[in-house]
């Protein structure tokens, strides 16, 4: 049998190629390629091991006839195109954990550098000022670090501080009460947090959800002489807006290592007083290193010789014989997961997964995996069908999996439901016979939509003249209504009213929307 060939195409730890030859693969070595190069080689090979230097385009994978799996070692797949690759049946694998213990580490070395002014007590006694009486630090030791995030690496930073001796405040929708107190940290909404931090670290990806979480108006709340380090994602902070907090003495200083443009060769930031940064320094470390090149050849050698699928960005963990039977089930667990992700997705503590009729005799572990991947993709960048199951394991959620052998109102449905501080929230969906996802209830409401594109979300009380308010104020916005579903408990109680539309509906649309008689909540959905 002909062993699977691996290219390694960016400099990595030897060891990469050691455990690929162990586990049964050719490897060649060749780094520094143009991708003219690359394209007329990459025919040859059944894996490509990357790390951000190789930019995985379209041209070079329609090259690539006998490419079975990309592993990135890192975290970031940006110089990947994936839908290319899914479209080429190529797996791209990251190593989505292999850097955390290097970027918690470089957050607490930034709160350090903060506390103490380090880099420009170090400048200013490098040019012979001695500035003994010029600097005048904090300590750590009893102040009050708000976390925002409690994933993998959010929680080795609040290990680390409570060994530094500090409080520690959590944010993360997911971080559930019990996860709290075994990480020893007390759980807060986001503006308790802000109110009661005297130092705060992001640890959160860039989604919709957590752009500019430390905006104008939430700096605003913070404590007076704040200080604040962000070794996540850049667009976490309003940068205009750190920077006027800087000036005015509100926030007492920020360490940056990421920032919302990079490279950043110029940022209002730079020459701010009590501002430090990094170019992007979280997983440089020799040791996060040699972890992520051994991560991703064990997962790709894993891959190529046995089939064995970890930290997929692009493929769900499924046999041969199982993949067309449960794939239109997984899309409807997707969209049903992102549903009520998008809905109720703060204070989550469980989560039940139930499937009655037809989907209550096939394999349900994708299902949910496909249901937690939709609920955390609005949260994380890189979570997927294989990861999903993990990442909630970790932030503490319940989740429990309900198979009913009975057969319903539906041939065949999924319901989902989400525990919250406000209580249980349940949605369910079905299968049409064209295999096609439908919701068929939200909250209780009985309601038959597709969870597709742009949508609006309304609760509204049932009266007359409503749904012409909502047309008229899209219409004069600009917004086309492509289809609109209508559910009601009771005549004149509480009603739903789901759109599905042409175009995104923006701030000032939405704000308009629940100025609107009748109104309880707007929201804006995207499938």
């Amino acid at each position: 049998m002909t062993k699977p060939k691996v290219l390694i195409s960016d400099k990595m730890d030897p060891n990469a190629a050691r455990i690929f030859t162990e586990m049964g693969c050719d490897v060649d070595v060749i780094t520094g390629e143009t991708p003219e190069q690359l394209t007329a080689r990459i025919g040859e090979y059944d894996g490509l091991a990357i790390r951000s230097s190789t930019k995985v385009t379209k041209e070079i994978l329609a090259a690539a006839t006998n490419l079975k799996v990309i592993g990135r070692a890192g975290i970031g797949v940006d110089n990947v195109d994936i839908p290319a690759a899914s479209a080429q049946g190529v797996v791209v694998m990251n190593t989505p954990f292999g850097n955390s213990i290097t970027t918690a580490e470089h957050a607490i070395a930034m709160i350090f550098a903060l506390a103490r002014q380090i880099p420009e007590a170090n400048t200013q006694t490098q040019a012979g000022l001695w500035p003994k009486n010029g600097f005048m630090g904090v300590e750590v030791t009893g102040k009050t670090l708000g976390l925002i995030g409690a994933g993998n690496i959010g929680s080795i930073v609040a290990s680390r501080a409570l060994g530094l001796k500090m409080k520690v405040v959590a944010y993360d929708p997911f971080l559930t009460p019990e996860r709290a107190i075994e990480m020893g940290v007390e759980k807060a909404d986001l503006d308790t947090l802000l109110a009661k931090a005297d130092f705060i670290t992001l640890h959160t990806p860039l989604t919709s959800e957590t752009r500019n979480i430390l905006s104008r108006e939430n700096l605003a709340k913070t404590k007076k002489g704040v200080r604040i380090v962000n070794c996540a994602r850049g667009g976490l902070i309003d940068e205009a807006a750190l920077k006027d907090a800087l000036d005015s003495g509100h926030v007492a200083g920020a360490a940056l290592d990421v920032f919302e443009t990079e490279p950043a060769k110029d940022s209002p930031l730079f020459g701010t007083p009590n501002f430090i940064c990094t170019p992007h320094l979280g997983a440089s470390t020799t040791e996060a290193q040699v972890n992520v090149a051994l991560q991703v050849a064990e997962q790709m050698a894993d891959y190529l010789v046995n089939g064995g699928v970890t930290n997929a960005l692009n493929m769900p963990s499924l046999s041969a014989e199982e993949a067309p039977k449960l794939r239109p089930y997984m899309a409807l667990a997707e969209k049903l997961g992102s549903l009520v992700g998008q809905l109720a997705h703060d204070n989550l503590t469980k989560i039940a997964i139930e499937v009655e009729g037809a989907a209550a005799q096939l394999n349900q572990k994708p299902i949910t995996a496909a249901v937690l991947a939709g609920l955390m993709s609005h949260y994380s960048q890189t979570v997927n069908m294989v990861n999903a199951p993990f990442l909630a394991k970790e932030r503490g959620l319940d989740v429990r999996e309900v198979r009913h052998d009975r057969e319903g109102e539906y041939r065949t449905l999924v319901r989902v439901t989400v525990g919250t501080s406000q209580g249980e929230r349940s949605v369910a969906g079905t299968l049409f016979g064209n295999g096609q996802p439908r919701l068929v209830e939200i909250f209780g409401i009985g309601i038959e939509a597709d969870l597709d594109g742009d949508m609006l979300y309304i609760v509204n009380t049932d009266a007359p003249g409503f749904i012409g308010r909502i047309g008229t104020l899209l219409g004069e916005a600009g917004i086309n209504i492509g289809t609109f579903h209508l559910g009601r408990r009771d005549a004149g109680g509480e009603a739903v009213l789901l759109l599905s539309l042409d175009s995104p509906v923006s701030e000032d649309v939405l704000k308009a929307a629940r100025d609107v008689q009748g109104v309880r909540v707007v929201k804006a959905l995207k499938f």
